[in-house]
């Protein structure tokens, strides 16, 4: 006769499959957090978080060199062709591997032409931006005509250039020297949703931006005789939001017209700068926090970390 047991069934038989379950469930429970270790202790095994990281692990000597890991070309923007601004050069990544890229339009100073930062040009794109450097209308447009043709170029980019496809319209930044400094600044006032602003040597006659929103890396020079730092990279930086993610980056035995030649420091920080707030991309934080200290290159380097953008 076939025997029932009750519904707490406490047979060896049963007594042995439950004890099978429980070792399968925390054989399971280790194999889970066994992974979960391993993605943490893996350099970049969380990488597919950040979809916007670009080009391999970053480096001293990666950012330090005169060229990033990406090929690039360039393309010329005729003056007739676009409003707002006088043209330039685009420079970009040549691979469309990596989906699209972050962009910077990039202003030249007073009576100066785009070929006095074209340096940068290539040297951003090889790491991994679009990039343009662009004619303003007249040689001597003020910073809040330099800033609105910044905004301009930035239009162009994104919505009429022949690159617009490679690029994430969300994820854009304005740089410029001296007077296109001082645009840069502008720019920002003027478009909070950009995601970063490089003043290098900057002047303008309005000392004070609390309404700046964008992460903002203020460049200067120790021998600046043009736009002194005590009266305009130090007000400038000073005068941005306390809470708003920031540097300001003194460069030693430099003068106001240092950003326009190809420059190690000036590379390195916007490189990191530019990466870390386009980007996202965490890995640069390593150069920009903590702060870097006073050394034969750097007469001074102040900010707020870590960052929080």
């Amino acid at each position: 006769m076939q025997q029932h047991l009750p519904s707490g069934d406490t047979s060896p038989r049963h007594r042995m499959s439950k004890s099978r379950s429980r070792g399968l469930k925390l054989a399971v429970a280790a194999a889970a957090a066994t992974a979960g270790l391993v993605t943490a202790l893996i350099p970049g095994a969380q990488a597919a978080e950040n979809p916007y990281e670009r080009g391999p692990a970053p480096s001293n000597s990666s950012i330090e060199a005169s060229r990033g890991s990406y090929a690039t070309s360039q393309t010329t923007v005729s003056s007739l062709s676009v409003r707002g601004f006088g043209g330039g050069t685009i420079y970009y990544p040549t691979s469309t591997s990596d989906g699209t890229f972050g962009a910077v339009a990039i202003s030249p100073g007073f009576t100066a032409y785009q070929s006095s930062i074209a340096w940068l040009g290539p040297r951003l794109a090889s790491q991994g931006f679009v990039v343009f450097t662009i004619d303003t209308n007249t040689t001597s447009d003020q910073p809040a005509s330099r800033g609105d043709q910044l905004l301009a170029a930035l239009d162009y980019l994104t919505e009429d250039s022949s690159v617009r496809n490679r690029i994430d319209s969300s994820r854009l930044g304005v740089m410029g020297h001296s007077m296109g400094g001082g645009g840069t600044l502008e720019a920002a006032k003027d478009r909070p949703s950009l995601q970063a602003a490089i003043p290098l040597t900057g002047w303008n006659l309005d000392k004070s931006w609390p309404e700046v929103k964008t992460p903002t890396l203020v460049v200067g020079a120790d021998g600046d005789t043009v736009a002194s730092v005590t009266s305009h990279s130090e007000p400038f930086y000073n005068s941005l939001p306390s809470s708003l993610d920031k540097a300001y980056l003194e460069l030693r035995g430099a003068s106001h017209f240092t950003p326009n030649t190809s420059n190690t420091m000036i590379a390195k920080y916007s490189i990191s700068w530019l990466k870390r707030f386009i980007d996202n991309d965490t890995r640069y934080e390593q150069f920009l926090c903590p702060i870097p200290s006073a050394s034969l290159t750097i007469a001074e380097y102040r900010g707020n970390c870590p960052h929080t953008s």
